[in-house]
């Protein structure tokens, strides 16, 4: 057994001691200025480069005074963007499912799958998004470009829904018809046109969501004394917008569409959208931004392709000269202060392991800074987190699409008030709005005592709190879903699955509804918080999209679940119906919320490991001041 200790250089020093003498001192010299120049970053339109995080204006030149750009003032104009996108992501997870059943005279089996594959497509595209960000376009020009792509996908879906040609016959069309199936479907080329503008919208939200709320958050001077107060303040801010743009949707959005129709509805969806785009770009003197610091892919596979090539080198070998790093405060990585070493993934610190035979220009494909290294280090990390949080999504979504149709078979009566069953979704927001406005006059001075934390809970402590409520929201939606069956059942309702039953309010569905709200806003705006500070510096918006990956992981996982659910406990030939018959009074959904709680509890357990084993990373300081860290490698 040999070990070894391996040292981050220290920055004042031009050569470590490891080097020796004087020739090898102009080789790690002219190494250092290799990889300076080997690294070939892209900048942001306009060009212009500064080290490190400093913020830039659109040029992508030096802002002289920083008081007269970013902040409050500059987010608020982007939380505008994520407003009108969340409206139409809402407005169309709901009333798509209803328009496709109605109008395209789709099963509602079907149409909820499109509509989970519309949900997924525009959080797991979000990966392109943030790779386009964070190496070529920055974050401002990846989201002018794709809420373009959005606003084009909203008036297409408008257009659908108001020119005949687009709409299968419509007459002889009633309530019975579409009930046996009776009524004209419509024709492969109008369900053709719907797919493509509707999924081409769900790509419009590729470079919206990975990067508003890390361009958002980039307003903010990270130097400042109040920066964590106001990251923390910034994202519950944010997802308040959020919330905002769904009440809307639930509420304006269906009100237009019942007294003027659904084009009406998705053409509000498309001003609220070209407006938001409008607010956005004024607010363009006052942004701060940050340089693109290159392909994020093209470093981890550097990395990987080094510690493969690095694979049987040994760190006791009279060949090791030391791990690599470029001496200086600057990082070789545009956009990103410097990252210290850790013991994590030991196999990949290969990739900066610098032998004699590397000479004085070796390839990046052979030798890749400490920097580098940990980047890739941290993207692993950062994965088990964000992964816990698909199940929660595929909760969201099956919640989005079938308490629909269980609201269909309630009473929505509230007082003198009928409310449309397209609107039930909103008490889950409203529910998120109110807990986001008492968050810090209730929550954190109660839960300051509890934890001794300054923000009353952690970002990690936060995404599990959301985890365990949602367990409480699923179960209690398996116990209330069986009382409305059998009630169903009792009172003669059995085969009228779209007659509302006047005894049994649709407001017992506030409980889960009110619940997964809660769950949302500690998982989720603990998440991005967490994701946009653990992520590298140059790696934010994909920080970012791993919170939408999850999302979108969890939607095509719903349409998965629904699938192989239907698969299994249907059959035709013996005329049993599956768990998700089209007639919910017949189905199971019970069982289905019984399987989602056993799910979350197995994904609860699962998150308290990986959370109990994540250690938060270090960053070397933009002023170049020592840290030492001293890891020691065991060989066998």
């Amino acid at each position: 057994m040999a070990a070894r200790e391996i040292k981050s250089p220290e920055v004042q020093a031009e050569t470590p001691a490891s080097l020796g003498g004087n020739s090898e001192s102009v080789k790690r010299k002219k190494l250092g200025i290799y990889f300076l120049e080997s690294d070939d970053r892209r900048t942001a339109f306009g060009g212009g480069y500064v080290g490190g995080t400093t913020p830039v204006n659109i040029h992508g030149k030096p802002i002289p005074d920083l008081s007269k750009t970013g902040g409050w003032i500059a987010a608020f104009f982007i939380f505008g963007n994520e407003m009108a996108e969340r409206m139409a992501y809402f407005g169309l997870s709901v009333n798509m499912v209803a328009f496709m059943f109605y109008i395209m005279h789709r099963p509602f089996s079907s149409s909820a799958n499109a509509v989970n594959n519309f949900l997924g497509i525009s959080q797991v595209s979000s990966v392109l998004g943030g790779f386009l960000a964070d190496a070529y376009l920055g974050r401002y020009w990846t989201i002018a470009i794709f809420t373009t792509i959005y606003l084009a996908g909203l008036t297409g879906i408008t257009l659908c829904a108001t020119m005949k040609i687009f709409l299968p016959n419509q007459d002889e069309c009633d309530q019975l018809s579409l009930l046996l199936g009776n009524c004209e479907p419509a024709k492969p080329f109008q369900m053709l046109y719907l797919y493509t503008v509707l999924y081409v919208t769900g790509f419009g939200a590729a470079g919206i969501r990975p990067c508003v709320s890390s361009f958002g958050a980039d307003q903010f001077d990270e130097k400042s004394r109040d920066y964590k107060t106001h990251l923390d303040r910034f994202f519950n801010f944010f997802y308040l917008s959020v919330t905002v743009g769904a009440i809307i949707a639930f509420t304006a959005v269906v009100y237009i569409q019942i007294k003027h129709g659904w084009g009406s509805a998705f053409g509000a969806l498309a001003i609220a959208m070209g407006m938001s785009n409008l607010v956005f770009f004024i607010g363009t003197p006052l942004y701060r931004h940050r340089l693109p610091g290159g392909s994020p892919l093209t470093r981890v596979a550097q990395v990987l392709v080094a510690a493969f090539r690095k694979r049987k080198a040994s760190f006791s070998s009279s060949e090791y000269v030391g791990l690599y790093e470029l001496p200086g405060k600057h990082s070789a990585v545009k956009g990103s202060r410097k990252i210290l070493h850790t013991d994590d993934f030991r196999c990949l610190d290969k990739a900066a392991l610098q032998l004699k035979e590397d000479g004085p220009s070796p390839s990046p494909w052979k030798l890749c800074t400490v920097t580098q290294v940990e980047e890739v280090k941290i993207l692993i990390k950062l994965l088990p987190i964000p992964a816990c949080t698909i199940t929660l999504s595929l909760v969201l979504t099956e919640y989005l699409t079938l308490s629909v149709q269980q609201a269909y078979t309630l009473n929505t009566h509230l007082g003198i008030l009928k409310l449309p069953v397209t609107c039930m979704p909103v008490f889950p927001g409203l529910s998120i709005f109110l807990i986001l406005s008492l968050y810090y006059t209730t929550f954190v001075p109660v839960s300051r005592r509890i934890t001794g934390h300054p923000h009353g809970a952690s970002q990690l402590q936060r995404v599990g709190i959301g985890l365990a409520v949602s367990i409480l929201s699923v179960a209690w939606a398996g116990v209330f879903e069986r009382y409305r069956r059998h009630y169903a059942i009792k009172e003669g309702y059995e085969f009228s699955f779209l007659s509302p039953m006047p005894n049994l309010s649709a407001y017992w569905l506030l409980i889960q509804y009110c619940l997964i709200g809660i769950a949302e806003v500690f998982c989720i705006v603990g998440l991005l918080e967490f994701l946009y500070e653990e992520a590298p510096d140059a790696m934010r918006s994909i920080g970012s999209a791993y919170a939408a990956v999850a999302g979108g992981l969890g939607c095509f996982g719903a349409s998965i679940l629904n699938s192989i659910i239907k698969s299994v406990t249907g059959d035709r030939h013996q005329m049993h119906q599956s768990w998700l018959s089209q007639n919910i009074n017949t189905g199971r959904f019970d069982y289905l919320y019984w399987l989602l709680t056993v799910l979350s509890v197995i994904n609860f357990c699962i998150f308290l490991y990986s959370a109990n084993r994540y250690q938060y990373r270090a960053v070397q300081g933009e002023e170049g001041t020592t840290k030492k860290v001293t890891t020691p490698i065991v060989e066998s």
